[in-house]
């Protein structure tokens, strides 16, 4: 029973840290309708810069607090400048666009700080003052992490207050539920945007270095941390912040008591939760239909009809490619393979997003599925190149009409935002599925290493 209890506890204080990472996403998509995904890389660099602040100043509570505030003002500052910078541009173009946009500030975020910083995970250790415990039934529990789990409720009331009591606030609203009426009684669109996505901004960055005494700071942490945001504002419905607090707790609750009940299929109960309320409530928790400008109705021509030009350089090539094998060397036919294969990729997935207008971000995970299922194919059937190669769009086409049972259900930033997630899932199944796939690239029996 203290075990239970101790792991419950640890999930409401990670829910604390998610709930911040969450509302700094629904405040943003609820104005200006951009699913911003490089808001985990704003959660990275609120540890990183927690970090830095932190290793200088004193190790003293006043301090300590106001390191973190200074760190999430600091990625505040840095949220606003992407806005203004970028988004500011795409405001009014297809969301697909808008999609792409912050997907690239996620790379070029990631490349910044592994050169700033260092490939290196750096840790912090706690303050004096929050390395005591609490006895809970026997078992010590930390105070850290009680002060996070009266944080979430406390940042909740703040946050509701913000924008219901305010006028700013009253602003906010009313560019959520008609952002088109709200520009035409005069509300500066402009300042409005930039001080929403400076808010946004600073959540995930206060979130981030919240996190730092737990752990440490690492160049992976911003892909876990938008995948379960996305889990979060899906389930508790875009644009509501109380739901993605209710979906906060019932994610981190969940995810607690996984590691004790059920400790192989952790990283899988936040995708079957979302499922299960998507079946019921499409909109999540306590969404709501959002009224949506012209240009946010407007389709993405992805597609353009090919100039006789570019067909006959196209015919051209692919007879090269064929008889490269009857000329080329080895070096050579293997770049050739891997140019094949990243074709091969690509027509796949634009044949998805193009005729299919289904803005996909997860098209690595039915890669990655295909691999091992040929692998597995050659490995517990014995099977030969040709049937394994054919194994392989089996066993992917399978794994998605399962997903499709879900993601068909869903459109747009929706669509675009569980298409991630069910990625990561998909790659952390691999890694915790280690009787069957042999877990880790670096485990010697992973079964394609």
């Amino acid at each position: 029973m203290a075990a239970f209890l101790v792991q419950l506890l640890t999930g409401l204080a990670s829910a604390s840290t998610l709930f911040l990472v969450a509302a700094g996403l629904t405040v943003i998509f609820g104005v200006t309708r951009v699913v911003n995904f490089a808001h985990g890389s704003l959660f990275m660099l609120g540890a990183y810069l927690a970090h830095t602040i932190l290793s200088v100043l004193p190790r003293e509570p006043l301090w300590f607090a106001g390191g973190m505030i200074l760190a999430a003002l600091a990625v505040a500052a840095i949220g606003a400048a992407i806005e203004i910078v970028l988004l500011r541009r795409l405001y009014g173009r297809p969301e697909l666009l808008q999609l792409l946009a912050t997907f690239g500030v996620m790379l070029m975020v990631q490349d910044i700080v592994e050169r700033v910083w260092g490939p290196a995970d750096l840790t912090l250790p706690r303050p004096r003052f929050l390395r005591a415990a609490v006895d809970v039934l026997g078992e010590r529990f930390p105070i850290y992490d009680l002060v996070l789990i009266a944080l979430g409720p406390l940042m909740l009331a703040a946050l509701v207050l913000l924008i219901r009591r305010t006028r700013w606030g009253i602003l906010v609203r009313a560019a959520t539920l008609d952002r088109e009426m709200a520009e035409a009684l005069g509300v500066n669109q402009r300042r409005l945007h930039t001080t929403v996505f400076a808010l946004g901004a600073g959540l995930a960055g206060l979130g981030g270095a919240l996190v730092l005494p737990q752990g440490s700071a690492s160049t992976g942490m911003d892909l876990p941390a938008i995948t379960d945001a996305f889990v979060v504002v899906v389930v508790g419905g875009l644009g509501s912040i109380t739901g993605a607090y209710l979906a906060a707790i019932l994610l981190g609750v969940l995810q607690a008591l996984g590691i004790v009940l059920i400790p192989k299929a952790t990283l899988v109960i936040g995708f079957a939760v979302m499922a299960l309320v998507l079946v019921l409530r499409p909109r999540g928790l306590l969404g709501r239909a959002q009224a949506m400008t012209q240009s946010e109705t407007q389709s993405f021509a992805a597609i353009r009809p090919a100039s006789p030009g570019l067909l006959a350089a196209g015919a051209v090539l692919l007879a090269l490619a064929a008889l490269a094998p009857l000329v080329a060397g080895p070096f050579a036919l293997s770049v050739l393979t891997e140019m094949a294969i990243a074709v091969l990729f690509a027509a796949s997935l634009h044949l998805l997003m193009g005729p299919g207008g289904m803005a996909s971000f997860g098209h690595a995970a039915w890669f990655g599925i295909g691999a091992y299922g040929a692998a597995l194919a050659v490995k517990l059937m014995g099977a030969a190149m040709p049937a394994a190669l054919l194994v392989a769009p089996v066993a992917a086409g399978l794994v998605a009409l399962l997903a499709g049972l879900v993601l068909a259900r869903l459109s747009g930033v929706y669509l675009a935002m569980l298409t991630l997630a069910m990625a990561q899932i998909a790659a952390a199944v691999a890694v915790q599925w280690s009787d069957v796939t042999g877990g880790d690239i670096n485990n010697p029996n992973h079964i394609i290493s």
